[in-house]
Formats: structure tokens, sequence, C-alpha cells
């Protein structure tokens, strides 16, 4: 283990030595170097030119490229003033279909209203249909009155206990009714409406009454 030094003597320390020495450059081989690079041309030569000539020689004269070559000039197309035009007109065609098509309906309802319409033969008108009584066609009943009435009180005037005493006045009254129904109820007789004087009443009170 080394011992401390003693106070007051000089400690001695390692030398170091340079590694790199720096020095001034040399500017003389940089300006060497430029002029080289200025004075060399590299690739290009220098030409020389030609003489200038005097004007109206035959030198002077240059022939013109033949035109089989070249194209037709292109025809100017329509101008914005022309598409204007076009797109004006192509509107109004449309706005004059628009219109006939709207006027056409209208014009064929005139005429439809104007043709007067063929006159319609009404239908012959037919007979109502006659009312058939269920009883028959020569039914009698209250209410009517006539000759057929008092044949009717004259013949039931003949059955004992049926129209005793009764009028011939011809008027088919309520006690004639009731006479036409006790000649039913008594002689069974159902084909007819209780009180009414009907086919199947009648063909039973002649058959009786001669």
């Amino acid at each position: 283990m080394p011992t401390p030094a003693e106070p007051g003597e000089p400690y001695e320390r390692p030398v170091l030595e340079p590694v790199r020495v720096l020095r001034p450059r040399n500017t003389d081989a940089l300006a060497e170097l430029f002029r080289e690079m200025t004075e060399d041309s590299g690739p290009y030569e220098a030409v020389r030119l030609p003489e200038r000539r005097q004007p109206g020689t035959e030198a002077d004269t240059e022939e013109l490229p033949s035109a089989a070559g070249r194209r037709p000039p292109r025809e100017p197309g329509p101008g914005p003033h022309r598409a204007a035009v076009a797109s004006v007109a192509v509107l109004a065609a449309a706005l004059a279909g628009f219109a006939c098509a709207l006027l056409l309906p209208a014009r064929d309802d005139e005429t439809a209203a104007r043709t007067p319409a063929a006159p319609t033969t009404p239908a012959p008108a037919t007979p109502p249909a006659a009312t058939t009584d269920p009883d028959g066609a020569g039914t009698l009943r209250e209410g009517d009155t006539g000759p057929e009435v008092t044949d009717l009180q004259q013949r039931l005037r003949r059955i004992p206990n049926v129209y005793d005493d009764g009028p011939t006045d011809g008027r088919y009254d309520t006690a004639l009714t009731e006479a036409v129904a006790r000649f039913q109820l008594w002689y069974g007789i159902r084909g007819d409406e209780t009180g009414v004087y009907g086919d199947d009443t009648r063909r039973d009170l002649e058959s009786r009454t001669g």
C-alpha cells in the first residue's frame, strides 16, 4: 500500500503526451486546385463560328418544307354564343310540346261537349203485374158492393141458421162477413180466409144452393 506524501513535498504527476498536433492550413494548395479546375474545360471543345455573309446571296435562300406532311387546319368549334342559342332552341321546343300535350285533352273535351247526344228511346213501360188474390180471381170481402154480393146474400139465406133474414142490399158489411165465416166453420171450408168469399167457399156454397 503506497504511503501518502508528507506535507510540503511536491506532488509528482504523470507526463501527458500529445496525440494530435494542430498546425495552420496551407492555402497555396487550395489555390492551385482551384486554378486547375477553372483551366480544365471538360468534355466541351471550342468551335469556330461561321462567317456572316452579305444579304441577297444564294446561300441565304432556304427551301420551304413540303406541305404533304402538314395537317389541314382544324375548323373552329362552336363558340359559347352558338351553344347558348342551341340550348334556348331545345328548351323552346320542349315547352311547345308540353303546351300541345295540355291543349289536346281540353279540345277533345270541348268536341265531346258540343256533340249532341243521341236520343235514347225510352223502354216501353211494362204494365204492372196484376195482383193475384190468393183466394181466387172473383174473391169478395168486407167493403165490396155489387150484384155479386147480392147473389152471395141470397145463397146464404138458403142455408139454415147461417144468414137468416139477412139483408140483400149488395153491401159486404160486418154481418155478411160473420155469416160467411160461420158457413166456413160449419162446413169445414179451409181454403179461404175466414169471412172472405173465395173460390173454395164459392164452390161449396154454389154446390149446396144449386
